[in-house]
């Protein structure tokens, strides 16, 4: 959902809007989850990972801190413009960087980062992009968006190579605005008619996305384990409350499910807060046991 309220540039999420919600992002990853992921790479010296959907490197700033000290990154992104702007944003966040081999090699901290960065459309190179055998396979911010065949076919992929799947932030349909309105149920509703339309992906899964991911994982014996990670937005976040407002009031318009004038004073209440809801996702292939990582503290 976060996705689909941005201001999109002519080649998908403008850099603008990705920077402008980083922080959020990194904040509301559900720690339970986090912490199941580096349990299970700890005893590994390396490890080679594929982050679908990349934008401008978010991702990987916050996973990276997860793993072991030697990491290999490819970055797939369907916008090469956005694929520019991580590579200046990645060396702008290392304490360094080295590219005089034609590889771009990061240090931050005590791990070692061998970055690779891939152009491509998911729906057709989907294969090609994963690679022979990534030991991690990771996005953010991004199943809601992608059609339920889609990711049919990705779970299927990723089972193929045995890889661990990790995304976060994917919207499960929990949606709260700060002063409560009486239009606020119509216009969520219209917003998730907006939604489930086709984002590049087919028809989008929308906020059902999370129980699609983990039943196809389930599907292909995987132990699945979820956790919330919503936004939660407050005094701190008026920039980006005001433009998450305004994609969504731009998303339901589309649909034409509203008078513009309704939409129009939605807008102008004014809003101090809001909450998204979302769910992270870590699927380990061939292990019994669940891992317990819901937050019981969230509604």
């Amino acid at each position: 959902m976060t996705n689909s309220t941005s201001t999109s540039s002519a080649g998908g999420f403008s850099p603008q809007w990705l920077a402008l919600r980083e922080r959020a992002d990194h904040r509301s990853r559900n720690p339970q989850l986090a912490d199941a992921l580096k349990t299970r790479f700890l005893q590994r010296e390396q490890i080679t990972v594929v982050d679908l959907g990349c934008g401008t490197g978010s991702n990987l700033r916050a996973t990276s801190q997860l793993l072991p000290d030697r990491q290999s990154w490819t970055l797939v992104d369907h916008d090469p413009a956005l694929l520019t702007v991580a590579r200046t944003a990645l060396i702008a966040w290392a304490d360094t960087s080295d590219i005089s081999t034609g590889q771009l090699t990061l240090r931050k901290g005590r791990a070692e980062l061998s970055v690779t960065f891939r152009c491509a459309d998911l729906t057709r190179e989907l294969d090609t992009v994963l690679g022979a055998k990534p030991d991690l396979v990771t996005a953010s911010a991004l199943f809601d968006l992608a059609s339920e065949p889609f990711i049919q076919q990705f779970a299927a992929a990723v089972a193929k190579r045995r890889a661990v799947f990790y995304t976060v932030l994917t919207y499960n349909g929990i949606q709260r605005w700060l002063p409560r309105g009486p239009l606020d149920q119509q216009m969520n509703a219209a917003f998730h008619r907006h939604q489930m339309t086709d984002k590049g992906f087919g028809i989008s899964a929308g906020p059902s996305a999370p129980v699609v991911l983990s039943d196809q994982f389930e599907t292909h014996g995987f132990t699945v384990a979820e956790g919330d990670s919503p936004w939660r937005l407050g005094a701190d976040d008026r920039a980006l409350i005001a433009e998450l407002a305004a994609g969504f009031a731009a998303a339901v318009r589309q649909t034409k499910a509203m008078k513009d004038a309704d939409i129009d004073g939605w807008l102008k209440r004014g809003h101090t807060g809001a909450e998204v809801g979302h769910t992270d996702t870590l699927a380990i292939p061939g292990l019994q046991s669940r891992v317990e990582s819901s937050d019981s503290t969230d509604d």
